[in-house]
Parts: structure tokens; sequence; C-alpha cells
């Protein structure tokens, strides 16, 4: 292990490569192509080669071949290996030094202890995002208090988002795109949850919430890219609804107050990971 982790250190003390593991530390658990690396990191693919290999190479990361696609993932075991060796370390016989990355639950003081903060985050904030966000009020807005933003919004709601919602009862007359900027200021709510709804996003770097925000990537695919007649286009979006439907139902559904944040991080990841069929 001493051998290991300055080795793991040096690798990312390399800005780039720190990119790399950075965006699929976002991704996590996804399994990221290459290509998709290359674009987001606008990086050319000899290039970010050489940074997997890097990280290959230290075991942060983890490499398999799909077809003719080479998919990359954080190994999260060597992740928290090397910050676990640095807590450790550093806070040997002086624990309050790392007091605030325990394992302790989630709190919701900033809703004076009544309600969750949670944020949807996609690209053009039309559809998925306001899908969850709209779902997620409806079937527990005793517990949450639902957001959605868009990295880059749309001007309008997509007009099958808004139908499919209208027919499964929501109300959509308080629904609009917003930018993620409104969720970053001094007077935006404290989030407990932030998750991403799609890879466009999750590729993106935004500053880090304050507190200890949970976040998690919920990625899906765009129904907004779906071409064909309306017919299939709306069954697109209806198949996303249901999608997130079921999504929304698993996470309301877990006992946040009782589980600690190891814990809560692995279920709200596992319901990322969920292949569920709406």
């Amino acid at each position: 292990m001493e051998l290991l982790v300055p080795n793991r250190l040096s690798t990312l003390g390399h800005p780039r490569r720190l990119a790399v593991f950075r965006l699929l530390m976002r991704r996590y658990p996804d399994r990221v192509p290459a290509t998709e690396l290359a674009q987001a990191l606008e990086l050319k693919p000899n290039t970010l080669s050489t940074y997997v290999n890097a990280l290959m190479q230290a075991g942060l990361v983890t490499q398999e071949r799909v077809g003719t696609s080479l998919r990359y993932a954080i190994d999260m075991g060597a992740a928290q290996q090397t910050l676990d060796y640095l807590v450790n370390d550093c806070c040997r016989g002086r624990p309050e030094i790392c007091a605030q990355m325990d394992a302790s639950p989630v709190t919701n003081e900033s809703t004076g202890g009544s309600k969750y903060n949670v944020l949807f985050i996609c690209t053009g904030n039309s559809a998925r995002s306001i899908f969850a966000e709209s779902i997620l009020q409806d079937i527990a807005g005793k517990h949450f208090v639902a957001h959605s933003a868009g990295t880059k919004p749309r001007s309008e709601l997509n007009p099958f988002a808004l139908e499919v919602l209208q027919k499964k009862g929501h109300d959509v007359s308080r629904l609009r795109a917003k930018n993620i900027a409104e969720f970053q200021g001094p007077d935006a709510p404290a989030l407990d949850f932030v998750f991403t709804v799609c890879d466009q996003a999750a590729n993106e770097e935004c500053p880090a919430w304050q507190g200890q925000t949970v976040s998690a990537h919920w990625g899906l695919p765009d129904p907004v890219k779906v071409e064909g007649t309306d017919a299939e286009k709306s069954l697109a979006f209806h198949q996303t609804y249901g999608a997130l439907h079921n999504r929304m139902t698993c996470f309301a559904a877990l006992p946040i107050a009782s589980l600690d944040r190891i814990s809560l991080q692995k279920a709200v990841d596992d319901i990322g990971q969920s292949h569920i069929e709406g």
C-alpha cells in the first residue's frame, strides 16, 4: 500500500489525467466508451489512450472491450483504498480533523428537518429531469422537495414530455426550464441529493455542491433524439417516464434517516444501475 499510494497520487497529479478520473467518477458506476471520453474532454484518441493507460497502471481505472469499443470505469475499491490510507494516516491520533468524512446519516436540516431537497440535472431540462421532478414531487412530496435544471436549458419544455405528464395527471403549470446556476448561488436551497439523468450533463464539469450532498448518475437515453412517427416518439417518452417513475418509487422507499452515508450512496448507485423498464 505504501508504494501504491504515492504512484496513484503522482498519476492524479497530472491535470488532464485527473480530468479523466473525475469524469469517470461522476459517471460511476457506468463504463464510458473511449470515444465519449475523448469527445467530452476534447482530447485526441491517442492522447486519451495515454492518460487512461497511466490510470490503469496505477490501478485506478479498469478497461472492458464491448465489440469494437473500449469502455472505462473507476475501480472504486482502489480509489476508496487510496482515500482510506490518506484519511487514516492524516487523522492518526486526531480524529476530529476528518470528522466531516465520517459515515453519519444524511440530515435534512436545510428544510427544517421535514423534507429533503433533491435536484435532477440533464442538459436541456426539457424532458427527463422534468419527468423526475414531477414524479418525485407527486409521489413523495411529504418527504422531498424536487427540483430540476439544465446545464444548457432549452427555452421551452418538450411538447411530448408535457403531453405525457398531463396524461399521467401531473400539474404542468408550474414547470419551466431552469439553468443550473439557479441552484449554485448564495440564495439557492441547500441540496441533499443531486442526480444527473443524462450522460452529457454528467460529463460536464460542475462546481462542487456545498455541504455533504449525496450525488449519483441515473443516466437514461434521450427520448428527444428518437426519430420516426409521432406515435413512435410518444412511445419513447412514455417509456422514459415509466423507467423514471420506477426509479423514483425505489428512491422514495429508501429508509434514508436510518442509513449511514456509505450505505445510502450504494443504494442510490444501485438504483441508477437498475435497468427498470416502464
